[in-house]
């Protein structure tokens, strides 16, 4: 018993098959978009090229008083310093750090961190370490 279509004959089947192709398996296929209708229209003579971020960073939604690439930074440091080190001070920092495989910068960053202060927060050592943090928290 061969199983198909019991409304077309394969031949539709097919002929309809390739017609949705474009469509189904998106423009990666290169007989995808060949209608003129869905190709996206050029700019103008005057006009600037479309782009995804036309001015200013790719990343919106950096918090007031910080670019996207410090935040980027904190988020780095942040990684390599487990909720079980804080709070906690310089020395127990680079341990956990080190323990965490951070890189050798962020170690070193770590170590320049006067002794004897406990930091209760990333934002904290990220302050300590000369960053600024965001102005306004919501």
């Amino acid at each position: 018993m061969e199983r198909g279509s019991s409304k077309h004959s394969p031949r539709v089947d097919d002929q309809m098959s390739s017609e949705v192709k474009g469509l189904v398996q998106g423009p990666g296929t290169g007989g995808a978009r060949v209608d003129e209708f869905r190709q996206p229209e050029p700019s103008g003579e005057d006009q600037p090229e479309a782009t995804t971020a036309p001015a200013g960073e790719l990343r919106t939604g950096a918090p007031k008083g910080m670019s996207s690439a410090d935040v980027e930074e904190r988020s780095r440091l942040g990684r390599f310093i487990g909720m079980a080190a804080l709070p906690g001070d310089r020395d127990t920092l680079i341990a956990n750090a080190q323990e965490n495989e951070a890189p050798a910068d962020i170690v070193a960053a770590l170590e320049t961190l006067p002794e004897g202060t406990r930091y209760q927060t990333i934002s904290e050592v990220w302050a300590a370490l000369g960053h600024r943090n965001e102005t306004t928290r919501w």
